[in-house]
């Protein structure tokens, strides 16, 4: 009887108990289920919001919509500059192929239209002049040494001189021809300017004359015939206007006076 009793006692425990472990087993399930679902809309500072998900979801709308129109404008702003670039690449290609130094154009003057000087004559060549002061005496003939002063100027490119008449000359044994300029006419030692505008001259006269590239210094360089600068600054300043293979006027102006002419 005794054992029975402690039996059924047991077995009433037993049978008590069960539901209360598994309550307690099933406590945590819906704990960590609360948790769960709780921890979805909760944000980083532990604050569950209302309407966290909506609200993000148009911010990120709102976003990618910006990111959009600026990529859009971006885009754009990289082919209008493409654009641009390319464009006065060409027109610098084009510039750069009509100043480069073409032989066809070697000796011409580019294209640019020749002045004409109303006061001034004119030959056949091309070459203009007129007589600032008309001389006396004898006229040279070809093979006639002349002694002549001069000066000369980039009247194309800003006028600038490149030899001065009149400058001081230094005496010697060789007498007051020394340091001006002369030459044999008809023997091709000066530019064709110079021996066209020598003829008809007299002792005394001075002659301005304006030259076109083909009648000036031959490849331009002023070292193949003459007159040639007598100092570093004019040669440098005639150098500039006769190498520059832009597109710069190389019309040169002279003024010659005839001092005196040496019968071959």
């Amino acid at each position: 009887m005794a054992s029975i009793s402690v039996t059924w006692m047991i077995g009433i425990s037993c049978s008590c108990s069960l539901p209360r472990a598994t309550h307690r087993l099933q406590q945590p399930c819906k704990i960590n289920s609360f948790i769960a679902k709780s921890e979805i809309g909760r944000r980083s500072d532990g604050i569950r919001p209302t309407s966290v998900p909506i609200s993000v979801t148009n911010r990120l709308a709102v976003t990618l919509e910006h990111h959009e129109r600026r990529k859009i404008l971006l885009i754009s702003a990289i082919g209008c500059l493409i654009g641009t670039l390319q464009n006065s690449l060409d027109n610098q290609m084009a510039v750069a192929s009509e100043f480069a130094d073409m032989p066809a154009l070697r000796g011409k003057d580019y294209g640019k239209t020749k002045m004409r000087y109303p006061d001034y004559m004119e030959t056949q060549s091309g070459l203009q002049y007129k007589d600032l002061r008309v001389g006396d005496g004898p006229t040279p003939k070809s093979g006639d040494t002349v002694v002549v002063d001069w000066d000369g100027y980039t009247i194309g490119y800003y006028g600038r001189i490149f030899e001065a008449r009149n400058k001081t000359k230094g005496g010697s044994f060789e007498g007051d021809d020394k340091d001006f300029f002369k030459f044999k006419v008809g023997f091709k030692e000066v530019i064709p300017a110079f021996e066209e505008a020598i003829i008809g001259m007299a002792p005394g006269g001075i002659r301005r004359m304006i030259v076109p590239p083909e009648l000036g210094y031959p490849d331009n360089d002023y070292n193949k015939l003459g007159p040639r600068p007598t100092t570093f600054s004019g040669q440098r300043a005639l150098d500039f206007v006769l190498k520059n293979q832009g597109l710069i006027d190389k019309t040169l102006l002279f003024d010659i006076e005839l001092l005196k002419v040496v019968p071959s």
